[in-house]
């Protein structure tokens, strides 16, 4: 997992007036002891909580520095939530202990003065705890940082916590189990008393909720008390002793409800609108949004889900995302510096919960508008969203048609659930036309509105040329070639090798990850071609890619508009693309060269034989580009004058801005929500529907992600058999036996049978087929 330890949450005081009236429903514990030096960021991340209905409770445990004192009683000053004890100096567990005693909720989060949380924390933690009552605690993954940088995700073990402290000391715990098991142990002073705290409560037959979210952040000290207490060997030795003496009674088959948890028959049920009557603002004086997105990872949708975040005016608008695909969600630090509110479902939350949580969302933000894109499970909650809130305006953005998954993808849903919409954007023309006569959609209810791209963040004058370059150790004299993309079938990277093959002397940087990857990369070893096609990875910053390409190239077998050809025009570098999607508005003869394709999208996916015509039109066209005059200055012309993000953005705020005021839209949707109520429990099951088809095409990502590893595979023992036809099978038909039988499905060794053939392969898949056979 890649992070960014640099962003520290805390770093400053977020201004988001929120209202925290009524009885409390957390209870924060935090010990003091001389904190004053990381104290105020720790008293940041408290106020910046998204979940404001919480009590902090801080006890002085005996400070002596003058310094530290002022700042605690200053800052206990500044919100009435805040109550402030003071003690002897006898340790964090005791002071723990009496603020856990006087604390009036039945949630008790413990935090050190020192230690960072995400503004999601306490949200998080209470819809766990609430979600699982019959569960003691709940805790998260954590992020190690200061003296020593981690990312930190264990699996839950009784086992290994006998063994070792693999837990975090934050976590959110019910008072009755904690008071049930005499809190933490005071006595010895120095010990590891969180450590002998969760092996009390094992032994008492309390279970933990593991959430998948990196919400705590410790601080590690070279000199701080953890690393005094393993210093120690008396309090290793103390620790070891009681924990010894703990583990007779802990039953060992205990389990963490772990998140996430996938798909089982347990997530079918009518969805449930949640009761929640109390309002996070203090006043609604904004137009509130909610993004429901399938993820924050890298990618062209998610770049322009980021773009909205980033540039739409936040005096004007509040933004919230709620995520509804597990993924490592790779690019939430970046939507995290413009969006507080960011709620990965998956990590916290069944399946069957998600719908209380999304409405709670809505009532407790007091949403105007949901902003919906590529997320499967919100197009089919969209009846369900209709029918319970009729004045909130909903409205999707489709990026293309996708003909070979789900018979038209994301397009296809926005035309079946067109009529529970307030209207349909799209990033280009081409797919406002299919939206309108595949998929049925009336003409006023699609507008196109164009992505765009920064071209004041995109300009080559603010770039060093060269420096690309210089990371793949070429010549700047040589021409280099920009292939960026995720390295999936849809792309073709296939054909861009077929391509390089056919133009000697020129290097092809491939910028980006992805399934086929290293494939791509076995393939360029076996082709002889390591000084033509040439890996970067995945590249943070485009701009130094795009400045030092003579052209890029987009060969894909589908897009919709795609960002690598906006950012490329801005930069000034012409693009070279297939016919595909809308990339034709806007790609012409004075930017480019638009390719026919000639493989059929829906039929021809996995299909990397490229006829002779097809990589003739592109070897071409990157000629004739490169013979031609350059073309720079029309490239940034043609985004500036049409294809701008800063035209997108005023488009997109007059939208959100009329959705959110238009009286009549209200009275048609009030309308929509009537006739949906009169349906019954037929719309409430809409949903059910999709959770059966997610449940089959969750089975047939595994099959997918099987076939990729099954065909690298085929193509690595190929090789090897032609080299060295005499080398014995057995070790890779071992491993290929472990893998199969850990996924467990006979499906994936049918699906990949088509790749047998007289290789030692054929002999590794046809021992898979006796064993699953036997």
């Amino acid at each position: 997992m890649e992070f960014d330890f640099s962003k520290e949450p805390g770093r400053a005081l977020l201004k988001r007036p929120l209202r925290h009236d009524g009885t409390p429903l957390m209870s924060v514990v935090t010990p003091y002891y001389n904190a004053g030096k990381h104290f105020e960021q720790t008293y940041n991340c408290v106020m910046n909580q998204t979940f404001p209905w919480f009590e902090w409770l801080i006890v002085d445990d005996g400070s002596t520095d003058a310094a530290s004192l002022a700042l605690l009683s200053r800052l206990a000053e500044t919100d009435g939530r805040i109550r402030l004890f003071r003690q002897e100096n006898t340790g964090p567990a005791a002071a723990r202990n009496r603020a856990a005693a006087a604390a009036v909720t039945d949630i008790l989060v413990f935090l050190d003065a020192d230690d960072l949380i995400e503004p999601t924390y306490l949200e998080i933690f209470y819809w766990a705890m609430y979600c699982h009552p019959e569960y003691a605690w709940a805790y998260s993954n954590s992020i190690g940082f200061q003296d020593l940088s981690y990312v930190w995700n264990r699996d839950f073990s009784v086992g290994n916590l006998l063994e070792e402290n693999f837990l975090n000391y934050s976590a959110a715990i019910r008072k009755s189990s904690f008071l049930n098991v005499n809190g933490f142990d005071e006595k010895p002073k120095f010990l590891h008393e969180d450590w002998v705290f969760w092996v009390k409560l094992l032994s008492s037959r309390q279970k933990p909720v593991k959430t998948a979210n990196y919400g705590f952040w410790y601080r590690r000290l070279d000199s701080g008390r953890m690393a005094q207490v393993n210093d120690s060997e008396l309090a290793r030795k103390q620790t070891s002793d009681r924990i010894r003496i703990l583990s007779k009674d802990v039953d060992r088959s205990i389990a963490a409800k772990a998140f996430p948890v996938g798909y089982s028959k347990e997530m079918y049920g009518d969805p449930k609108i949640s009761a929640w009557e109390r309002k996070v603002f203090a006043k609604h004086d904004k137009i509130h949004v909610l993004m429901l997105l399938p993820w924050t990872v890298m990618g062209g949708a998610d770049l322009f889900n980021l773009e909205i975040c980033s540039r739409l005016d936040k005096t004007r608008f509040e933004l919230g995302i709620i995520t509804t695909k597990q993924t490592e969600n790779s690019w939430q630090q970046r939507f995290a510096e413009h969006v507080t509110d960011i709620f990965n479902l998956p990590e916290f939350l069944d399946v069957k919960r998600w719908p209380e949580f999304i409405s709670y969302y809505i009532k407790s933000r007091e949403v105007d508008v949901l902003f919906l894109s590529n997320s499967y499970y919100g197009y089919y909650l969209l009846p369900w969203l209709r029918k319970e809130f009729p004045q909130l305006a909903i409205v999707d953005y489709v990026h293309t048609v996708t003909w070979y998954w789900q018979g038209g993808g994301y397009a296809r849903l926005s035309g079946i659930m067109g009529q529970f919409l307030d209207k349909t954007y799209v990033c280009n023309e081409w797919t406002r036309q299919s939206m309108i006569q595949s998929f049925k959609r009336a003409p006023e209810t699609v507008e196109t509105l164009y992505i765009g791209t920064d071209e004041q963040f995109f300009d080559p004058a603010k770039v060093t040329p060269g420096l690309a370059k210089a990371q793949l150790g070429l010549d700047e004299s040589q021409t280099m070639i920009l292939f960026p993309c995720r390295v999936e079938p849809e792309k073709r990277p296939f054909l861009m090798l077929a391509i390089a093959k056919r133009l000697p002397g020129l290097a092809f940087a491939v910028v980006g990850d992805g399934a086929e990857l290293e494939a791509l990369k076995d393939a360029v070893k076996r082709e002889k071609l390591e000084d033509a096609v040439f890996f970067a990875g995945r590249q943070s910053d485009m701009r130094p890619w795009y400045r030092d390409a003579a052209l890029t190239l987009i060969c894909s077998l589908k897009e919709g508009l795609a960002l690598t050809a906006y950012e490329s025009l801005a930069m000034g570098v012409p693009v070279v693309t297939s016919d595909v999607g809308g990339q034709a508005e806007l790609i012409d003869r004075s930017v480019g060269r638009v390719v026919p394709l000639l493989q059929r999208e829906a039929e021809d996916l996995e299909n990397r034989a490229y006829s002779t015509e097809e990589v003739d039109l592109y070897v071409n066209a990157i000629r004739e580009l490169l013979a031609g005059d350059a073309c720079g200055e029309a490239c940034r012309k043609r985004i500036t004058e049409g294809f701008s993000s800063r035209l997108m953005i005023r488009r997109l705020t007059e939208i959100l801005t009329d959705l959110a005021r238009d009286p009549d839209a209200r009275f048609a949707r009030l309308e929509t929500a009537q006739a949906l109520r009169k349906l019954g429990n037929y719309v409430d099951d809409a949903l059910s529907v999709f959770l059966r088809l997610e449940a089959k095409d969750q089975e047939a990502e595994e099959i997918w992600k099987g076939r990729e590893w099954f065909r690298t595979l085929y193509e690595q023992e190929k090789a090897k058999a032609e080299s060295a036809p005499t080398v014995p099978a057995d070790a890779a038909a071992q491993e290929t036996l472990d893998w199969i039988y850990h996924m467990r499905s006979w499906k994936l060794v049918r699906a990949y049978c088509r790749f047998m053939d007289e290789t030692r392969l054929g002999r590794v898949l046809r021992r898979i087929r006796d064993f699953f056979r036997a």
